[in-house]
């Protein structure tokens, strides 16, 4: 079970520009979105968990949180699958971590949320799919698609983009 807390954990790390086109694509800095603690504790609340030892999965279903240090995740659906290997058995790495119903991962500094939420720790990168809301302070970011790079905080917004931007405070 370990395993699947320090996934989850990295996966708490699950979301402008101006309106632009259809297809526009805008990069963001998402500094609050790297996992400066990925081998801390992770603590994972569900009402179930139904795990499948052949498959390499663990399905966390009904309230789901995960929290590792100052993340924290929640959603509906929460689905660990685990890397096979070749002969069959049970690699150790995670492949993916896929968060769907009512997705929010918080940090002290941004919020984020949409549909579906899929990391990937062997790339580190999580993808944020379906009605995407970036937070960060008073400032927001949405589009149908957001890909942010765990490593550097650097993400991407794709779809029809729409941000609202506010302004400085002013000194009088």
């Amino acid at each position: 079970m370990m395993r699947v807390a320090r996934g989850i954990g990295l996966a708490c790390v699950l979301t402008i520009g101006a309106a632009g086109a259809v297809s526009a694509q805008t990069n963001v800095a998402t500094g609050g979105f790297r996992n400066p603690e990925p081998d801390a504790p992770v603590e994972v609340v569900s009402d179930r968990l139904d795990l499948t030892q052949n498959a390499g999965t663990a399905l966390f279903t009904g309230n789901v949180v995960a929290t590792q240090g100052a993340m924290r995740l929640t959603a509906q659906w929460l689905l660990v699958e685990y890397v096979l290997l070749e002969d069959g058995s049970l690699g150790d790495e995670i492949k993916t971590i896929t968060a769907r119903d009512q997705v929010l991962l918080v940090t002290p500094t941004e919020a984020a949320e949409g549909d579906e939420a899929v990391y990937m720790p062997l790339r580190n990168e999580i993808v944020l799919t379906g009605n995407v809301l970036l937070t960060q302070g008073v400032n927001t970011v949405a589009g149908d698609r957001m890909v942010v790079d765990l490593e550097t905080g650097i993400g991407e917004v794709e779809g029809r983009v729409r941000s609202v931007l506010q302004p400085a405070g002013r000194s009088e």
